[in-house]
């Protein structure tokens, strides 16, 4: 019963990260849209100049281009800043993990090799005790017989 809701929880949270990279996504989509329309449409400055003016019209559509890339930028690293430091948190909570997982192996190395001496032990102690029986039957039966 344990596994159909921890499904619903993953189904759950999976869904909600969808949701939120789907945001994000159809926000910088619109973003860039908006900038790209924003740098087609002529402005009324260029219109309205002469040939003499166009280099520094071009270079203001270049400040407006790397304005708009800045922006982009901010953007994803504000985005990407979250993940990647849950990304982080899991990568140091894996390597915890990681290390207790590799001394409990140990301890139960250690566990496997006691028990194993103890069974031989026990092996060892089971003969002598069998033999000193056996021995002591035939003392037995040679005080009868004899």
């Amino acid at each position: 019963m344990n596994a159909i809701p921890s499904e619903k929880i993953e189904t759950t949270e999976t869904d909600e990260n969808l949701a939120a990279v789907s945001e994000v996504e159809a926000g910088i989509r619109d973003f860039v849209r908006n900038d790209i329309a924003y740098l087609r449409r002529p402005s009324a400055t260029t219109a309205t100049t002469d040939t003499a003016a166009a280099p520094a019209s071009t270079l203001g559509l270049e400040g407006t281009a790397e304005a708009a890339v800045n922006n982009v930028n901010s953007l994803i690293q504000r985005v990407a800043g979250t993940s990647l430091g849950e990304i982080e948190n899991l990568i140091g909570e894996l390597e915890t993990l990681r290390d207790l997982l590799h001394a409990e192996g140990q301890r139960v190395q250690r566990e496997i090799s006691s028990y194993a001496q103890l069974s031989q032990a026990a092996m060892k102690s089971t003969r002598m005790i069998a033999e000193n029986v056996a021995q002591w039957k035939r003392a037995a039966d040679t005080l009868r017989h004899g």
